[in-house]
């Protein structure tokens, strides 16, 4: 199944927090990546945020594997988990 992922910073929380952490998120989201679970990255152009495609079971086992991101570790971001149908309408060009 397709899952979409908006990133959400945490209120409050300042740029410099993010530092320490951004190596070692990147590694965490190469892995994913590499595992097929991460199948598309994007940044936002209008912001600083990522929207995230990934292939999981549902929407559970996407929001687990969210949860080992070390930026969503320490609390400085969170997501949108939405999932994702194939679009039916192509369907009404054919017929039921």
């Amino acid at each position: 199944m397709k899952i979409l992922a908006f990133e959400k910073e945490v209120s409050g929380v300042t740029e410099e927090a993010f530092k320490p952490h951004l190596k070692e998120e990147a590694a965490r989201v190469w892995e994913l990546y590499r595992a097929g679970v991460f199948r598309e990255l994007y940044f936002r152009q209008d912001e600083p945020s990522a929207v995230l495609i990934l292939e999981c079971a549902d929407v559970e086992e996407a929001k687990g594997f969210l949860r080992t991101l070390p930026l969503v570790q320490e609390n400085l971001i969170t997501f949108d988990v939405i999932p994702l149908a194939p679009y039916p309408g192509f369907a009404r060009l054919f017929g039921e």
